[in-house]
């Protein structure tokens, strides 16, 4: 039920590191200098060891290893989200949104794909074995295309969090005039300035969203708003699908 994903470097790296090692639950008030004395890295409240990020290095310069062969000896032009889809195949595991991805052809974009530990190891990779090229035009314009070519149907997002996968997504949608329908889904303010608090109808100025769009922002932590948006929608209509068959 999703054509194309946006996402972040770092939710592109974290969705394989977890396949690999687990990731712990801490406290948003644990001291840095003890963290980083233990070896343990914080996200929020969320520790991930440094052991972590070993294993996802031993398990992806092989793979860049194939691509920097396949891109010498079968002329391979790697994109952003080329190299996403043969991680999520590489990866193997159902836990991952990414294989899942990869299994349905549901493109998956990273317009910063470099900024994170994916980025270290691509740094690394090219220090070890120099000439691995990742294209960002071809997906700026598959992004782009993917709004622009769905007409006459109507487009939909539903925008976690904010920053620059919020921007990439509607910047596509305003080469068609807009979106048709918008949820925005996070705790940023207006206030600030910032894109991640902007109202859905500041895009409206823009023309990313249609003015006559259904759009809403719910100010509220993603976690626990989309898994219920998900239940009373998509979900209930897909279950309501399979008892009818």
């Amino acid at each position: 039920m999703v054509d194309v994903l946006v996402t972040t470097a770092g939710g592109i790296e974290e969705d394989l590191i977890k396949c690999l090692a687990p990731t712990y639950k801490g406290e948003f008030s644990l001291p840095g200098v003890y963290l980083r004395s233990k070896g343990l890295n914080r996200i929020g409240n969320l520790l991930v060891p440094n052991d972590n990020y070993c294993k996802f290095e031993n398990w992806i310069m092989p793979i860049l290893d194939k691509m920097l062969l396949e891109q010498s000896t079968e002329n391979v032009i790697w994109t952003p989200s080329k190299v996403i889809s043969r991680l999520g195949k590489e990866i193997d595991n159902q836990s991952s949104y990414l294989y899942w991805a990869y299994k349905n052809d549901i493109p998956v974009f990273c317009p910063a794909l470099t900024d994170g530990s994916l980025g270290d190891m691509l740094y690394c990779h090219s220090v070890q074995t120099p000439g691995l090229l990742i294209d960002i035009v071809r997906d700026i314009c598959a992004m782009n295309g993917e709004a622009i070519h769905a007409s006459p149907r109507k487009t939909g997002i539903i925008i976690l969090g904010g920053g620059l996968p919020k921007h990439h997504i509607c910047n596509a949608n305003m080469l068609r005039n807009g979106a048709d329908y918008a949820v925005y889904i996070n705790t940023a303010q207006e206030f600030d300035g910032s894109d991640s608090g902007a109202q859905p109808d500041e895009a409206v100025s823009w023309g990313k969203i249609k003015g006559s769009a259904k759009a809403i922002k719910v100010h509220c932590d993603a976690t626990i708003a989309f898994p219920l948006l998900v239940a009373a929608t998509f979900a209930k209509r897909l279950r309501n699908k399979i008892c009818t068959n």
